[in-house]
């Protein structure tokens, strides 16, 4: 099984990153797809926009956003296809352009990404 990493988008590609995948819904505002230095880009494997919107960032609504967006992830083709690439790969790395490093979708997407 793969190591999977989470990592801003707006931080620089690294060799360690292995095989970048971004998981916004939304292309990130003000990076070029040659910057992101992505292999792809699951805008489905990201919340919903409605979800999204609800919770704003804000970190005492993150246990609340990280249920519901397991809910609309489980059973998903996102999902499912994101296993693949954990299953093909060394190392992943999922992109995000969050300001907040800890309390952001690419970290609930790992840590279900790490579940048997």
């Amino acid at each position: 099984m793969a190591t999977v990493h989470t990592k801003r988008v707006y931080e620089e590609a690294a060799p360690e990153d292995g095989y970048r995948v971004l998981v916004d819904r939304v292309w990130p505002r003000g990076i070029s797809k040659e910057r992101a230095h992505v292999a792809e880009w699951q805008k489905e494997a990201g919340p919903s926009t409605e979800l999204r919107k609800w919770f704003g960032h804000v970190p005492e609504r993150y246990e609340e956003f990280r249920r519901r967006y397991r809910d609309e992830l489980v059973g998903s083709d996102a999902l499912g296809h994101l296993r693949e690439v954990v299953a093909g790969h060394d190392v992943v790395t999922l992109v995000y352009s969050a300001k907040d490093e800890q309390y952001n979708q690419a970290v609930v997407l790992s840590e279900l990404l790490r579940e048997p």
